[in-house]
């Protein structure tokens, strides 16, 4: 049995989809990954995991680039024969479905992991391009043995309202899930009260808005740190540039750590895990790392947020775009540890509860085995 996964990172798929293709591997399935190239593809290497990359831009929309990815995806299944094909983002999702249709390839997964920076800018440009999407997706999706998995249900129900899918197509499998016993609870530390946004470097991630929400609260609480922990995304029309985060770090109003792997020690070494996003989100990851990790969260009143943040039970939700209220969240949980601690154990409950990569991995071949016997 030979399951494929396409995604448009390996590093991607490696932080979030790993465990399921180590599971499929122990089910002595042939795993093997379409990914695009130089996106982290020497770690599969190191893993002695198959990989092929091919053409992929993930914001692009030039008619001759997107055919030469759909052209490439239709060979690499051809010659791959994989018994299913697992697509994860949104571009995989729509040329993938088509290619293995065309393909006859046995059987599809679709992984929706949120509706992305399409769906969430403003403007004119914006609405036509989700009309766009919308469409490819009525059209793409057409498979007759598929299944697409949700991280959220707000996701869900808007493509079962749009009557994009059928319902029995459709399976909530809320995230990539957290290894709890790499992030577990453990004390706050001492020292200065520590904020920290882990994520790309993006505008929709909400990243101005926290500098803003840093600067309005340095001038009450000098001594408070905030820290922005991710990498800048020159591929995404929503990335920051380099060098405007380094004139904030100038100014010593936050600390720009960059790209790191050790995203449990930074977690244990805050007080509170901040993710203002403008919405897009599946289910974010760093939300799930903060709740295992015991630590209060401030989150948007978004989706995908919302799976995760119960308002002040399991963190603090904000209105996305508004510094303001990050701001007096910031404050109202840096003053009163009593709440950090009620918010933080809620939360690793939470995560204990719903959120462990062991029930993703299990959901997921569940998911598989609707489709195939394995």
């Amino acid at each position: 049995m030979k399951i494929l996964f396409v995604v448009n990172e390996a590093s991607f798929f490696l932080s979030h989809r790993l465990p399921i293709a180590e599971e499929a591997s122990r089910r002595g399935c042939d795993v093997m990954v379409a990914c695009g190239k130089d996106t982290g593809e020497q770690k599969l290497d190191e893993l002695n995991i198959r990989y092929r990359t091919l053409p992929l831009s993930r914001s692009g929309i030039n008619p001759l680039e997107e055919l030469r990815t759909f052209r490439t995806l239709l060979r690499i299944y051809r010659e791959e024969r994989p018994d299913l094909v697992h697509h994860i983002t949104i571009k995989p999702v729509l040329y993938g479905t088509q290619a293995a249709r065309w393909s006859k390839v046995p059987a599809v997964v679709n992984a929706v992991p949120g509706m992305g920076f399409i769906f969430t800018r403003r403007g004119q440009v914006a609405a036509i391009r989700r009309s766009f999407v919308n469409l490819l997706y009525r059209a793409a999706l057409s498979h007759s043995n598929m299944r697409v998995i949700f991280q959220n249900i707000e996701d869900m129900r808007g493509f079962l309202g749009h009557a994009i899918i059928a319902r029995h197509q459709a399976a909530l499998i809320r995230g990539a899930g957290v290894d709890l016993n790499l992030f577990r609870s453990t004390p706050e530390p001492t020292g200065p009260i520590t904020f920290v946004l882990i994520a790309r470097m993006l505008r929709d991630k909400g990243v101005r808005e926290f500098v803003k929400a840093a600067e309005f609260v340095r001038e009450q609480y000098p001594d408070w740190r905030f820290r922005l922990v991710g990498k800048v995304d020159p591929g995404n029309p929503s990335s920051l540039s380099s060098e405007e985060i380094n004139a904030w770090q100038a100014s010593g109003v936050v600390e720009w750590l960059g790209q790191r792997d050790d995203v449990e020690v930074l977690i244990a070494d805050a007080h509170v895990v901040c993710l203002p996003s403008y919405g897009g989100e599946g289910l974010p990851k760093v939300l799930l790392e903060g709740a295992a990790s015991g630590r209060a969260i401030i989150a948007s009143d978004v989706p995908g947020c919302r799976e995760i943040v119960r308002d002040e039970v399991t963190g603090i939700m904000v209105p996305p775009r508004d510094a303001e209220s990050l701001a007096e969240a910031m404050v109202r949980l840096g003053k009163d540890p009593p709440l950090r601690a009620r918010i933080g154990r809620a939360a690793r409950q939470k995560a204990e509860a719903v959120f462990s990569v062991e029930d993703v991995v299990r959901d997921t071949f569940l998911v598989y085995e609707q489709l195939l016997v394995l």
